[in-house]
């Protein structure tokens, strides 16, 4: 049976200029942050959701430095830091439990005025989730299609649901349905670059998962103030494993990447060492996995690609949907953050109910200033992939890093430009930045702040 359109009631007077409201299709870490910063700048907003609830999969982020003025002018900057500890320390190691080389970051804490802290990824999403209220979200909708016309954006579910609104935003992750449609409609007008018609690169598989709750007398590393970092590098020859993967577009249907697939790779790598045990005691893989419940742990695989088109029509895409970073260097969900940061900043200067026109120039503001951005993320994130390989490159990355110590100006510079994107909402009142290196022009925040001023002086 088909369910109504969705419509806000409080903008049913078609005599009132409104705001435009957005639906956002995907209610992972960065649909669920645009519709948070969306419900503070008075823009009404629907989060649809393909899944039927969310699981609490990922492993820790490392995050805060960046984002404390952010987190600060949303109000949830005191629960974020009470779910996470301090990190300032990446000590790495080789396989045989030899230390290779530590990277401090604690000058990052004097450049960007804040704290860096590591968060279990399952708790900052809760976090994020008990900001919006339930209304909000739909879960267990599959967004099978989508209409434009000049009155806004239609959306239709596999159930017959459908959702209205000006505004369609793609945060449903790397093989994003919006994503897919949107590049359907522009080939067909001969507007689509090539390099966005080449598939998704699928490199390599990885294991996440997240323990639970150990305990410090027999993991004495937990007894620290500080978050214990630890990456183990491999060197020489590599054990290659002997299936091939290949992943659907369907994800996690095909049962290569079920819960049976994460069993069958947790047995492949139940022997790697691990530091950390009590009185020396050598650590593996097994000892973790055989502490995490069977639903904290997943087999994923690590796409590669940063598009050139991030937007068509009324239609605009955010995170893994436009840009799927490696995860060695944990800028995935960060730099989803900061897109919806900039797309909330251009959609909530909106006065009315936008023309098309408008529209798109605020989607090509937004492109404009993140598309740059993620390509420095990209190269970046290509750098901490190769200290996990053994090419000439990764030599070369892994005898700088292990050098960067004795070499303060460099290092410095390099954690400077880590933490000079410090992002702030032009919709709530500012917080004054304390860092000792002023954060990156950020157009998003000084074009809207000048609209705003006008605005102002016009009233």
């Amino acid at each position: 049976m088909s369910v109504p359109e969705t419509n806000n009631p409080s903008s049913s007077q078609e005599s009132v200029p409104k705001k435009p409201k957005v639906l956002i299709v995907g209610g992972g870490l960065g649909g669920l942050f645009l519709g948070i910063l969306l419900m503070k700048g008075g823009v009404d907003f629907e989060i649809i959701e393909r899944a039927r609830e969310v699981k609490p999969i990922g492993s820790a982020m490392s995050m805060g430095a960046c984002f404390s003025n952010l987190f600060k002018q949303m109000g949830i900057f005191d629960e974020f830091v009470k779910l996470g500890k301090p990190n300032q320390v990446m000590e790495l190691f080789d396989e045989n439990l030899n230390p290779l080389f530590d990277l401090d970051f604690k000058d990052r804490d004097i450049i960007s005025g804040a704290v860096e802290y590591i968060i279990p990824r399952p708790d900052l999403y809760d976090l994020f989730l008990r900001q919006v209220p339930k209304e909000y979200i739909h879960m267990g909708k599959k967004v099978v299609s989508y209409q434009e016309d000049s009155e806004g954006v239609k959306v239709t579910c596999a159930d017959d649901t459908t959702y209205r609104g000006d505004i369609l935003v793609g945060a449903d992750g790397a093989y994003s349905n919006v994503r897919e449609k949107l590049y359907s409609t522009l080939k067909a007008k001969g507007s689509l670059p090539a390099s966005d018609e080449e598939p998704l690169p699928f490199n390599c598989v990885c294991l996440v998962g997240q323990t639970d709750v150990l305990d410090p007398e027999e993991f004495p590393g937990l007894k620290l103030d500080r978050s214990h970092f630890v990456s183990m590098i491999k060197s020489g020859s590599y054990k290659i494993l002997e299936e091939n993967s290949h992943k659907s577009k369907e994800g996690s249907s095909n049962s290569e990447w079920g819960p049976e697939a994460a069993e069958a790779m947790c047995n492949e790598v139940r022997d790697f060492k691990l530091v950390g045990g009590k009185d020396g005691k050598v650590l593996t893989m097994g000892d973790m996995i055989d502490r995490t419940p069977k639903g904290m742990i997943s087999k994923v695989m690590l796409e590669e690609k940063l598009f050139d088109t991030w937007y068509g029509g009324r239609t605009v895409l955010l995170g893994d949907a436009c840009h799927k970073l490696h995860p060695a260097s944990g800028g995935g969900a960060l730099n989803a953050i900061q897109d919806a940061v900039a797309l909330a900043n251009w959609i909530c200067s909106l006065e009315s109910t936008p023309s098309l026109t408008e529209i798109e120039t605020i989607f090509k503001e937004y492109r404009d200033e993140r598309h740059p951005a993620l390509q420095q993320a990209f190269a970046t994130a290509q750098v901490f992939k190769s200290l996990g390989e053994n090419t000439w490159k990764s030599m070369l990355n892994k005898a700088l890093f292990r050098y960067m110590g004795y070499l303060p100006s460099l290092w410095w510079k390099v954690q400077t430009k880590m933490c000079s994107h410090r992002p702030q909402l032009s919709f709530l009142p500012l917080i004054d930045d304390k860092g000792s290196v002023p954060p990156v022009y950020q157009a998003s925040l000084q074009k809207t702040l000048a609209i705003r001023k006008q605005r102002a002086v016009a009233v």
